[in-house]
């Protein structure tokens, strides 16, 4: 499996621990699109990019985070195969899987923990 990560500098520590928890622990494949900081950026530079992993069938799922997590899905969203769904919760993350075939996560950094976030992923 092959997943797409991106964030804004919101969202850098939490990407930073998802990352190394998926890589060390799952052994998944990453394409890491930034940021790579805690320095201002544009979150829908990152949002962009891990929609066309999925889109184009380079990744097989995305995971996104700002600081709400809601621009980010937007951004996301806006591309024709994509199904970005936002998540706060487990039973969240099982129903947009379910119910909508959601192949991008986006999680609002600011509202929740870090183990919180690796039960998502």
């Amino acid at each position: 499996m092959r997943i797409s990560i991106g964030c804004d500098h919101a969202a850098f520590e939490l990407k930073e621990k998802v990352k190394q928890y998926l890589s060390t622990k799952r052994g998944i494949e990453l394409n890491d699109w930034g940021c790579y900081s805690e320095e201002r950026c544009d979150y829908p530079d990152f949002g962009h990019a891990v929609a066309e992993d999925v889109n184009n069938g380079k990744c097989d799922f995305g995971i996104l985070m700002c600081g709400s997590g809601n621009g980010i899905n937007m951004t996301a969203n806006k591309h024709q195969g994509i199904r970005a769904g936002l998540v706060w919760n487990n039973e969240i993350v099982e129903l947009i899987r379910l119910h909508n075939n959601a192949n991008v996560l986006a999680i609002p950094a600011r509202f929740v923990s870090v183990q919180q976030a690796l039960g998502f992923v």
